[in-house]
């Protein structure tokens, strides 16, 4: 059976908001629609206040007590709650690992080329792995894959200031490094 790899979504992007009818508390505290206090009245009245005005009875913040409520527009609250939900998702970032593959007689080219990468990664805010796998004979040489990892992470220092979140060390058959932007 095959499985599906897709990203589940997470949470809704807004949370959601109960109205009129659906409020189940019997008294709240109501604002109107310029955010002043009205003050603290039945569901009953406050509904009624809200139809008079052509407007619905939104719950802003159900967890306080009694539970504030807010006369608005239905449509146009929820579709500015979902545009500051997307404005603040897309300025959020999770910084992810990169991996940057080296090996002990990689070419000052192939090199220059790993640089690039590995800085576009740095630049968004990622965090960079390092990491030569020792092949064959190249176990028995180990000092050299250091020294390899040494100068990559020096020709990255030339232009980021960068910090070791792990020194480079064996484990097994690889020497990994981790660096990020300070």
């Amino acid at each position: 059976m095959r499985r599906s790899r897709k990203k589940r979504p997470d949470k809704p992007l807004i949370p959601r908001f109960n109205k009129n009818e659906y409020i189940k508390v019997p008294e709240v505290r109501v604002l109107d629609t310029d955010g002043n206090n009205i003050g603290t009245m039945t569901l009953k009245e406050a509904i009624a206040l809200a139809k008079e005005k052509e407007m619905d009875l939104v719950e802003i913040n159900p967890k306080a007590n009694p539970p504030v409520t807010k006369i608005v527009e239905f449509g146009s609250f929820k579709y500015q709650k979902e545009k500051e939900a997307k404005k603040q998702k897309a300025r959020s970032h999770v910084s992810e690992m990169k991996g940057i593959r080296l090996s002990i007689r990689i070419s000052d080219h192939d090199m220059g080329i790993r640089q690039k990468q590995a800085e576009k990664f740095l630049n968004r805010g990622d965090k960079v792995r390092v990491e030569i796998i020792l092949r064959g004979r190249e176990r028995g040489k180990s000092e050299f894959a250091y020294e390899t990892v040494k100068k990559f992470v020096a020709m990255l220092e030339q232009d980021f200031s960068l910090r070791y979140d792990q020194e480079p060390q064996r484990q097994g058959g690889k020497i990994t490094a981790i660096v990020a932007k300070k």
